[in-house]
């Protein structure tokens, strides 16, 4: 992908196939990211704005629903509440159900509500994830009752257990629930494809899959696409990686 990103215009389709550029070339990412002026009006591919678009999604996305699902998943492990059983019994059904389904009546829903073609769309089904208050609540449930207990006894509020002893515990699981909701929500394409309308509020998947519906015979410049894509997650995974590890293999090992 990134060799071919920097060959010249029409060299990835030659025959016999290059593996490497025959000269290293700038010009499919100047395309791609640089306004010029043509027939006397501004034209771009307008990715540098949908790559900004998508980080703020994905970081409100992922902000608000650490909010949200990190204390649902400490509740359903640790907190006693009537029907909590029952509850945790309808979430793991309803983890079975493919998202799809759900996808005509929520944008039946948000169209009621005023929510198509912003960003509050695209945000708010992600905000409560399953998978992420079960994620939770199977690292919360590691956490030994007795220190809990202890911290009750000395009169410690529910809040402050959460926030001085169990969130310092849940720092690796919490980090890499984020990484998750952050892959999940950069990478989402279908969700933003049906709620946004407006070319401005593209996320960058739904911009790249444009600009390819356009430029499909143009290997270099998707190739080019795709790196800007990826580069992000990637700057954004190597300083978190030891935290993703060790949240991954947290559940695995009794220490």
């Amino acid at each position: 992908m990134v060799l071919v990103s920097f060959m010249p215009r029409g060299e990835s389709s030659r025959f016999p196939p290059r593996l490497w550029p025959s000269r290293w070339s700038w010009e499919n990412y100047h395309e791609l990211l640089a306004r010029r002026l043509i027939d006397g009006a501004w034209f771009d591919y307008r990715i540098v704005p949908a790559l900004w678009n998508s980080l703020a999604v994905a970081a409100l996305s992922t902000l608000l629903g650490l909010l949200l699902t990190v204390p649902a998943g400490y509740a359903f492990a640790k907190l006693r509440f009537r029907g909590r059983e029952r509850l945790l019994q309808l979430l793991v059904g309803a983890l079975v159900v493919p998202g799809q389904v759900a996808m005509l009546p929520l944008f039946l829903i948000f169209k009621e509500l005023g929510l198509v073609n912003s960003y509050a769309g695209v945000i708010l089904p992600s905000l409560a994830g399953i998978f992420a208050i079960l994620f939770v609540r199977q690292a919360a449930l590691s956490i030994p009752d007795e220190m809990l207990d202890a911290a009750r006894l000395d009169g410690a509020s529910e809040r402050r257990i959460f926030v001085q002893i169990v969130l310092p515990l849940l720092a690796p699981i919490t980090v890499t629930l984020a990484l998750f909701m952050f892959l999940g929500s950069w990478n989402d394409f279908l969700w933003p494809l049906i709620v946004l309308a407006d070319q401005h509020l593209y996320t960058l998947p739904v911009a790249v899959a444009a600009i390819s519906r356009e430029h499909a015979a143009d290997g270099e410049l998707m190739m080019a696409a795709a790196v800007v894509t990826t580069l992000p997650v990637l700057i954004l995974f190597v300083p978190l990686q030891r935290y993703y590890i060790s949240g991954l293999l947290g559940g695995s090992v009794k220490g």
